[in-house]
């Protein structure tokens, strides 16, 4: 199955296409871009790539940064808010709170984003902390 992805570089490129071979234990992965040709994109290259339901997204929408209690996918995930160099905040549920590896999934706290799940660099991350009461 072809996912839908938007790699967002350290450097602020965006790549945007289709991928078979996305694996956070392997130090690269293929892209192919709608048009283009086949990239091979580094994990540490990158501050997060984004699997996504459409590449168009809405840069009009906000995002939900609160948490429902009732949301059935936060049971056995702590729920984060993440702070980027570039001032960018993304708030998420993560399996594992500190990560321990150098990228990490988390699926954002709004079911109706673009984002269906998110591979986060590590070392991209400015700060990163658990929320409490549900909201940052």
């Amino acid at each position: 199955m072809n996912n839908l992805v938007v790699a967002r570089y350290l450097d602020g490129r965006i790549l945007k296409g289709t991928s078979l071979d996305v694996d956070p234990a392997k130090p690269a992965f293929h892209l192919r871009p709608p048009e283009g040709i086949t990239a091979e994109v580094k994990l540490k290259d990158l501050k997060a790539l984004f699997f996504v339901r459409s590449l168009e997204g809405d840069m009009a929408r906000h995002e939900a940064h609160t948490l429902d209690p009732n949301d059935p996918r936060a049971h056995g995930s702590t729920a984060v808010s993440m702070q980027f160099p570039d001032g960018e905040v993304m708030v998420g549920l993560t399996n594992r709170f500190p990560p321990n590896r150098p990228f990490f999934f988390v699926v954002p706290v709004d079911p109706a984003s673009n984002n269906i799940r998110v591979l986060v660099n590590r070392s991209a991350v400015k700060k990163i902390e658990p929320l409490t009461g549900g909201s940052v």
